[in-house]
């Protein structure tokens, strides 16, 4: 039998852990307004998840959804508000991961920019990956 590869991740003040016993897809950095505003930063490290693959280790009880668009589930901790996943209506067996919670190291390097035409004014990128305008 074949060992899946395991990754575990916490929010920032450790109330909230999770374990990933699965691949992590493609990371893709999205630069899209909702995503810079929900993490403070320029952009958001996300990646595709089976939802059957993510477990609940601690902490579920500080988890808040937030609907911040049609269809979108934006999950986070309620005590110090690090996004752990997203969740799509239309897709609700794949999860949306934030990259930076993982406490596991990954060997794998983001792939593309995401809505890179909607980027911050005072953003630069500088790596050779694929940008798209929107979502491919």
């Amino acid at each position: 039998m074949e060992l899946k590869q395991q990754y575990v991740g916490s929010c920032l003040c450790g109330e909230i852990q999770y374990a990933v016993h699965g691949p992590i897809g493609d990371l893709v950095q999205c630069h899209c307004q909702r995503c810079r505003k929900a993490n403070g930063s320029a952009y958001a490290v996300n990646a595709p998840i089976a939802k059957a693959d993510f477990r609940w280790l601690s902490g579920e009880a500080y988890l808040v959804r937030y609907s911040s668009s049609a269809g979108v589930e934006r999950c986070f901790c309620r005590n110090c508000g690090s996004p752990i996943i997203s969740i799509k209506v239309e897709t609700p067996e794949i999860y949306r991961l934030r990259i930076g919670t993982l406490d596991t190291p990954l060997e794998q390097s983001p792939t593309c920019h995401i809505f890179a035409a909607s980027k911050a004014e005072w953003d630069q990128i500088y790596d050779d990956l694929p940008q798209y305008a929107t979502r491919p």
